[in-house]
């Protein structure tokens, strides 16, 4: 039997190239719901967490849910170069740090991110290779509908978020994918991000990051 080339056979031992995956979309949308229940899961990712210099919410943990940070020491770390991207949304500042980013990267682990579309965009521009999920709701109805149901927004903060997630969805198209996070239906937001990832590890040209 002939053996197989060299070239034939390093095609079975090419290096496993991370995935970087940016999850966006309007507030609201359920971003947050749907990446706890793929860590639920067991989805293995490297889960980013954001710097926000914004007030905690009931039930949510610092250094799990976001890094809850001053305003003055988000100004350091910007100082410090220590972010990859940031941005000012609602008035208060968001950042993804660099470090985690770097340290997933060198082991070769799949990373996701959330950030707000302005996020998306910046990190688009500094790594194009990223794979963009814009993750939507079935309606602006259902979106409004979350919305209160944090009883976080005062009625004028509500009517901007709703004005800002009308303007936000009509730029899905420069997303690589799209989401329906339909209510009570988290289950298909997440099989479908699964299946984004699985058919990305499945191209002929790999995705190649570089930070």
């Amino acid at each position: 039997m002939k053996k197989a080339s060299y070239e034939s056979q390093a095609l079975f031992n090419l290096p496993k190239r991370p995935l970087f995956i940016v999850i966006s979309g309007p507030s609201g949308a359920g971003k947050d719901a749907v990446l706890t229940k793929m860590k639920e899961l067991g989805c293995p990712l490297e889960y980013i967490t954001t710097v926000t210099t914004r007030p905690r919410r009931d039930k949510e943990r610092n250094n799990v849910d976001y890094h809850f940070v001053s305003t003055e020491r988000f100004q350091e770390m910007i100082e410090h170069k220590e972010f990859l991207e940031w941005a000012n949304v609602y008035g208060n500042w968001y950042g993804v740090p660099k470090q985690p980013l770097k340290q997933a990267l060198a082991k070769r682990q799949d990373i996701i991110v959330k950030v707000d579309i302005q996020g998306a965009a910046t990190i688009k521009k500094i790594l194009p290779e990223a794979v963009s999920i814009f993750v939507m709701p079935a309606s602006m109805e259902e979106l409004v509908l979350r919305l209160k149901q944090r009883h976080t927004e005062s009625p004028f903060d509500l009517a901007l978020r709703t004005k800002t997630a009308e303007e936000e969805i009509k730029q899905l198209s420069l997303f690589d994918y799209v989401v329906v996070n339909k209510r009570d239906k988290i289950d298909l937001a997440v099989s479908d991000i699964e299946a984004i990832i699985a058919a990305e590890k499945c191209r002929g040209v790999p995705r190649e990051i570089t930070l």
